[in-house]
């Protein structure tokens, strides 16, 4: 049996019923996006506690279809958003990045915790990511099968060129995208390990296959947050090196947006 069921699910002739300009269009119907103007750029983020300390301390604004959970910063006039608190996994991020680039953003960086599959690797640490495996769903209905997604080489080019500038010391590399966590098994990780893959998470694949899609661009990276072994898992979630982490990479990722 293959994956999407339907066989001709990306055929020129699969429909979809409910687009997310259509869905844009029922927002706007209902007064929902009233004077909303999208960002050029919208960082994607999913550590609840880091999202709230950055916001915290940066002014913002509520806006758009996702109030209290889309805010655009006051200090770019609006041109830098961050999508926070609306959940994890690769459907809540492919539904997020479709909508919000339909309604015109054209950039998104998606920026989390991952897990860390090579040995040596230490929580902490910075990868930029170049290739997601999909061993998700969402990523089978946006494209036809292939083993990877990836990220824009422009976006992510940036994004690098950025941390070098800041002295920033991160890998390179591909992740493995799977949203189901507790099915992760040690087979696979010695699978993926060998094969060289730094990392696991459940999001990458499907919003780089939403953006070769929909035609615009998106870049991922992680912070490791927890480490597996043939023998063990490591979690390490509360070390304040995630923190850090994080406010290098989303610093990085709101020069990138205002830059281009």
């Amino acid at each position: 049996m293959t994956f999407p069921i339907y066989a001709g699910k990306h055929t020129q002739q699969s429909t979809p019923l409910v687009t997310p300009e259509r869905f844009a269009e029922h927002l706007r119907e209902r007064g929902l996006l009233e004077g909303y103007v999208a960002p050029e750029g919208i960082v994607l983020l999913y550590a609840r506690a880091f999202a709230r300390a950055l916001l915290e301390r940066e002014p913002h604004r509520s806006a758009g279809p996702y109030p209290g959970q889309l805010h655009l910063l006051d200090r770019f006039d609006g041109r830098v958003g961050v999508m926070a608190f609306y959940g994890i996994g690769a459907p809540a991020a492919a539904a997020v990045v479709d909508l919000l680039a339909s309604l015109g953003t054209r950039r998104f960086l998606n920026l989390g915790a991952a897990g860390g599959l090579q040995p040596g690797a230490r929580v902490g640490e910075l990868v930029v990511c170049t290739n997601a495996v999909r061993d998700e769903g969402v990523s089978h209905h946006y494209l036809p099968p292939a083993r990877y997604a990836s990220p824009s080489p422009r976006l992510t080019n940036a994004l690098m060129r950025r941390l070098t500038a800041a002295e920033c010391s991160f890998r390179v590399g591909s992740t493995w995208t799977i949203d189901a966590p507790f099915r992760e098994t040690v087979e696979e990780l010695r699978h993926y390990r060998d094969e060289g893959v730094l990392t696991v998470e459940m999001e990458a694949a499907a919003v780089f296959a939403v953006a070769e899609r929909r035609g615009f661009e998106a870049a991922a990276a992680f912070v490791l947050s927890d480490m597996l072994s043939d023998a063990d898992w490591t979690p390490d979630f509360g070390s304040p090196e995630i923190q850090r982490g994080l406010t290098v990479l989303v610093d990085a990722a709101i020069e990138v947006i205002e830059a281009h």
